[in-house]
């Protein structure tokens, strides 16, 4: 970990958002995490993996950026092209930066298939990077092929939006597969930041059950905050704008403020506590030594 921004917490934290299973959410999340940190002032660089691209429409709003996509200033062109990351960031946002996808991400994983050290190229392209932001979020695809691969190799922390309806459950057990054989095999220091219900409506009976049992499952790992079905969120990438700028006032933009904030609250904690066991650290050498 890296000193703080002037934020307070740590700086350089790479989180990777990840379901190999698709429409829960994982965009949404990703757009609305990102600007929901920005606009309490931290440094956020967010890279769309997903060859779709819909982070990217959802945030490349001028006329200059979408021109710099469409003439290989893309995420692409840094993973096979062998340029920089720094080279294909786009500002987005007020403290918000993008290294955006392109319609030639589609072919990234076969042309990666051939190449030494594929699962690390994305890590690679983060060195000397990463300590320019307070968090790198990686938007991934509904699949767990070589770009989530190198997602979860770059990443200290996997954040899992969660869809709560039954098939989401098996979805998520060939996640955490994925995780562990990741872990033991290519980045043994990733854990799971957290698990986040989306897409959650009150006033179905099951989405309280998948919630109750996920809660059962992972007491220590699923977040408090949780996002709502809502109309905004939907309505909000047409119009190139996160929910929180489109209306910032409904349920769906409150569900991101709350969960950017738990993740700064826990990041705060993590820090006070490992601040706390150096400085018991420290006493005990001094007392030893006199």
């Amino acid at each position: 970990m890296y000193t703080a921004l002037g934020c307070g917490v740590d700086v350089g934290r790479v989180i990777a958002i990840a379901n190999q299973k698709g429409g829960v959410g994982k965009t949404t999340t990703a757009v609305n995490l990102a600007v929901a940190l920005a606009q309490i002032g931290r440094r956020i660089l967010l890279i769309d993996l997903d060859p779709q691209g819909n982070a990217t429409s959802g945030l490349a709003c001028t006329d200059e950026i979408r021109d710099s996509l469409n003439s290989g200033k893309t995420i692409y062109e840094a993973l096979i092209g062998g340029g920089s990351l720094a080279e294909v960031t786009h500002q987005v946002r007020p403290n918000l930066f993008l290294a955006g996808a392109g319609a030639d991400l589609v072919g990234a994983e076969i042309e990666m298939a051939t190449m030494a050290g594929r699962e690390r190229r994305l890590r690679a392209l983060l060195y000397g990077v990463r300590e320019e932001y307070n968090y790198v979020l990686i938007d991934t695809p509904p699949s767990l092929g070589l770009l989530t691969l190198n997602a979860l190799v770059a990443a200290d922390t996997v954040l899992i939006p969660m869809q709560c309806e039954y098939y989401a459950l098996e979805g998520l057990s060939a996640l955490l597969g994925t995780i562990k054989r990741v872990k033991e095999q290519l980045r043994p220091a990733l854990e799971i930041e957290g698990l986040v219900l989306t897409m959650f409506d009150s006033r179905n009976r099951l989405s309280h059950e998948i919630s109750r049992e996920v809660r059962e499952h992972f007491p220590d790992k699923i977040f408090k905050s949780i996002i709502p079905r809502n109309v905004r969120l939907s309505e909000s990438p047409s119009h190139g704008l996160s929910v929180i700028e489109y209306e910032g006032k409904s349920a769906g933009a409150d569900g991101y403020r709350e969960l950017a904030a738990e993740i700064l609250s826990r990041d705060l904690a993590a820090a006070q506590l490992m601040s706390a066991q150096v400085e018991s650290a420290q006493s005990a050498n001094e007392e030893s030594h006199k």
